[in-house]
């Protein structure tokens, strides 16, 4: 998807996305309000923003393997980091948002496909050391540079594991009984996104939660967004722009709602 379309189809979420005022749910009002639009400052947000602003001056330049749909912005091999930290990373903004809704929903464990140099992981370890997040990188190279910023915060309770997510998630799955917390941050095409989607919505229970990161990253992100929001198993969906919430609460009526940030 070009610029010009992106930034169309993000006047149009501008235009049609709601507030509080447009929300019915009781759960989905109060998420909203005391998660997703929560500016409350926690300590964390400096110790990991502190790490952002390393990475982008780092000029150090690594081989880049890359097993998804690429950059939009740079296609060489060889990168430097701060480009990469640049391109990649989540902003603060949706990065703190995953903070607050590992904090709000406190699951026990956490599965992060797509680690890059490991901004958004750090955000989903912080707020239990006793939270264990699991962490997904096909990259070496940069799998290494994010384990450096592990080591560097002294956060122990991230796991990186450096596979593609194709050879990864059949065994990883089989393994666990149910997920509590998917981050899909990874291989932004169609039918990539379905396939791991739908490998583990087969362990999904009443508090499991999925985030999708750039629903509307492409055509086919959006095509792989509506058909996800249609899942017998889904009931609401926060659609955010850039990030996609699904829910699985039984208690939850089927909606689909299109929320500003």
């Amino acid at each position: 998807m070009n610029k010009l379309k992106l930034l169309s189809n993000y006047l149009n979420y501008l235009i049609k996305s709601d507030n509080e005022h447009g929300i019915h749910s009781p759960f989905i009002y109060e998420f909203y309000n005391d998660v997703i639009v929560d500016k409350t400052p926690f300590y964390v947000y400096y110790d990991i923003e502190s790490i952002r602003a390393k990475l982008l001056l780092a000029n150090l330049e690594i081989n880049i393997e890359d097993h998804g749909a690429g950059s939009k912005v740079n296609s060489s091999t060889t990168r430097k980091i701060k480009d990469v930290a640049k391109h990649t990373l989540k902003s603060p903004k949706y990065g703190q948002l995953l903070f607050r809704i590992v904090n709000r929903l406190k699951p026990k464990t956490i599965l992060e496909l797509g680690t890059s140099l490991g901004l958004s992981t750090l955000y989903l370890a912080a707020s239990n050391k006793n939270i264990k997040v699991t962490t997904v990188e096909g990259c070496p190279n940069t799998a290494k540079v994010a384990q450096v910023n592990f080591d560097k915060i002294g956060f122990k309770n991230i796991e990186l594991v450096n596979d593609t997510f194709d050879h990864f998630l059949p065994h990883f799955l089989a393994q666990q009984k149910n997920l509590d917390f998917v981050f899909f941050d990874g291989n932004h095409q169609q039918e990539a996104t379905l396939n791991y989607f739908n490998l583990c919505v087969e362990k999904v229970h009443n508090e499991t939660v999925f985030v999708f990161d750039d629903i509307h990253w492409s055509e086919g992100m959006t095509a792989a967004w509506e058909q996800i929001k249609k899942h017998p198993k889904v009931t609401s969906t926060i659609d955010l722009f850039f990030v996609g919430i699904v829910f699985f609460k039984t208690n939850l009526s089927k909606e689909n709602f299109v929320l500003k940030f």
